[in-house]
């Protein structure tokens, strides 16, 4: 088989886009490896131990002569190591990292800079083993997601496959990083495609698995936390999860609100400050080195020190103070320059006010509460759940951590909860909210540059033939056959718009050769439809669930002609020809019924 062909089959088949999810998912493994390896390796060589988040004000054995102020200054080497890096080779590796690959599946064709997946490796390993307060998930999305673009790119697929790569990188990350590949998968699929096709799931899947299987032989079979046993013991819970819900809904907004904020004092600090932008992190790394010297225990991703929350090691005051540090420490990491992501620190958040509100309600009602550790574990998945509001994942990955069923219901109810409680205080997830500061909503459908000011009047089609209703569907094939839309407008016998029928509605009714007496009413299409003074970028959504052409009705409601794709790519390229089927033209005249 020739070269060529080879591209051609991986490019185009759906063999071929399975042969490149397995790439992708192997590929995001195989970076997951190496990056849990470069931030254990950093964090030994600034502090001496694999993790210093639970060592207390302990010393690095490395540099004992400066005790427990040697945090003072790590992150501030990282910071001159990791900012020159960013800043000169890609910036988009800078922050949390999952709004940027949100951004590049909704408005770049899933095109990523084929460099972010080392830079974004290197410089986020820097800073979470140079005490950055961040998390791993952002960077290794980033990192397999840029894996996946570039496989795509070098393979020249089309944007709708390359978006599935991208997210086929970043279900493979999450999955080999945390040991959760059903959380991969939904992460990918709820946060990076925001759109569940039957294809694109399954291609998430497989390279969600390849990247799990590949994880676990290299990293072992046990789960990134060891958290205690879940267990409902008396129906009173429930209620108790339900306001555990509500407070982690707020919890996560405020989060939200809080890393914003602490960044645009950040900017609105650096802006007095005349020196070179790379320079930032080592700079604000002052600022986060004193709060390591307070608060050690914001020291990296700190999981040991999550485990010993709910675990019951803190006491309530404590477990408050760890989780306001907690927001505090991961804003001002990503606020000096840093890089990491906010999915691990908002499961600490989680953890903290669940283990803090379990042992008040323990202490308040000892019959009825149960152990406090159960509310951290819903804790987790509720303040994450409100941060992201991205609720299928909060439960799936909670599930996955715990393996315990018992654990779901509870959790749904409490997840539920805090994504309304979510929803009614901010617009924004703490994802989509970094993007809108840029002037992007993703919700909104990005306007056509040439489109805006032109309306659909003024590329209206003539409407040509029309069929009734009434009419039999042998009778009216060659009509359809001729329409160069591959579909005419059906009317009733008073004239009134009726429906659409399509050629491919009309050849799958007709090639049983059972139904040539059936009537046009009978596979006839209710159709989105435009009027005449719509602006062609509010138009082409009716257009997308038209799947083809819409019927353009005039200001007093009758239907006047048809908007195609066609129509508005002529807009934008006036000197384009339109094509013509069977001898009639969408401009030409209008043929009678």
């Amino acid at each position: 088989m020739r070269l060529s062909s080879i591209w051609f089959w991986l490019r185009s088949s759906a063999t071929g886009l399975l042969t490149l999810a397995l790439l992708v998912g192997a590929g995001a493994g195989g970076g997951a490896i190496v990056f849990r390896w470069l931030i254990q390796t950093f964090t030994r060589l600034f502090t001496g131990f694999d993790d210093y988040s639970a060592q207390g004000h302990a010393a690095n054995p490395h540099l004992p002569g400066l005790g427990r102020w040697f945090v003072l200054l790590a992150p501030v080497v990282a910071g001159l190591l990791y900012g020159p890096l960013v800043h000169f080779f890609a910036r988009e590796a800078r922050g949390h990292g999952v709004p940027e690959v949100m951004y590049a599946v909704a408005r770049r064709g899933g095109r990523i800079a084929p460099q972010v997946a080392g830079v974004k490796a290197l410089a986020s390993a820097l800073c979470i083993g140079g005490g950055g307060s961040v998390g791993r998930e952002g960077p290794i999305v980033q990192i397999g997601s840029a894996l996946g673009s570039t496989l795509g790119r070098l393979t020249r697929v089309a944007e709708p496959r390359m978006r599935v790569l991208v997210a086929c990188g970043a279900a493979g990350g999450i999955a080999a990083t945390f040991n959760a590949p059903l959380a991969g998968v939904f992460f990918a699929m709820e946060l990076i495609l925001r759109d569940f096709t039957a294809e694109s799931f399954g291609m998430v899947v497989v390279s969600s698995v390849t990247a799990s299987v590949i994880g676990r032989a290299a990293l072992g079979d046990a789960p990134f936390l060891q958290l205690p046993s879940f267990h409902v013991e008396h129906l009173g819970q429930y209620g108790l999860f339900i306001l555990l819900g509500l407070l982690a809904g707020g919890a996560g907004v405020l989060f939200t609100r809080v890393l914003y904020a602490v960044e645009d004092l950040c900017d609105a600090g650096w802006r007095f400050v005349r020196l070179p932008e790379w320079a930032r992190p080592a700079l604000g790394g002052l600022l986060l080195g004193g709060l390591l010297l307070v608060l050690p225990e914001m020291y990296g991703v700190g999981y040991p020190v999550l485990g010993n929350g709910i675990a019951g090691a803190y006491a309530v005051g404590f477990l408050v103070v760890l989780m306001l540090g907690k927001m505090l420490a991961t804003s001002l990491t990503i606020g000096i320059g840093g890089s990491g992501g906010v999915f691990a620190p908002s499961l600490f958040i989680g953890a903290m006010l669940g283990s803090a509100y379990g042992q008040v309600a323990h202490q308040l009602a000892p019959g009825l509460a149960g152990p406090a550790g159960a509310y951290g574990l819903i804790g987790m998945g509720a303040v994450f759940a409100g941060a992201a509001r991205a609720p299928i994942t909060a439960v799936v990955i909670m599930f996955e951590l715990t393996g315990e069923y018992s654990i779901i219901l509870p959790l749904m109810a409490a997840i539920v909860l805090a994504t309304g409680v979510s929803k009614l205080l901010s617009h924004d997830t703490i994802y989509t909210l970094k993007l809108r500061r840029r002037g992007v909503d993703l919700d909104e459908p990005e306007r056509a540059a040439g489109l805006v000011d032109r309306t659909v009047d003024q590329v209206v089609r003539p409407l040509g033939p029309t069929v009734r209703e009434s009419d039999r569907l042998a009778d009216v094939s060659s009509v359809v056959a001729r329409s160069a839309l591959g579909r005419v407008l059906v009317v009733d016998d008073d004239g009134d718009y009726r429906g659409v029928l399509t050629a491919r509605a009309l050849a799958d009714t007709l090639a049983d050769g059972r139904h040539e007496t059936a009537q046009v009413r009978d596979v006839a299409e209710a159709s989105p439809t435009v009027t005449s003074t719509d602006t062609l970028d509010t138009a082409l959504d009716a257009l997308e669930a038209a799947d083809g052409a819409v019927p353009v009705r005039g200001a007093d409601g009758v239907v006047v002609g048809w908007l195609s794709h066609q129509a508005v790519l002529a807009a934008r390229h006036p000197g384009a020809a339109t094509p013509t089927v069977g001898g009639w033209s969408p401009d030409a005249a209008p043929a009678p019924a």
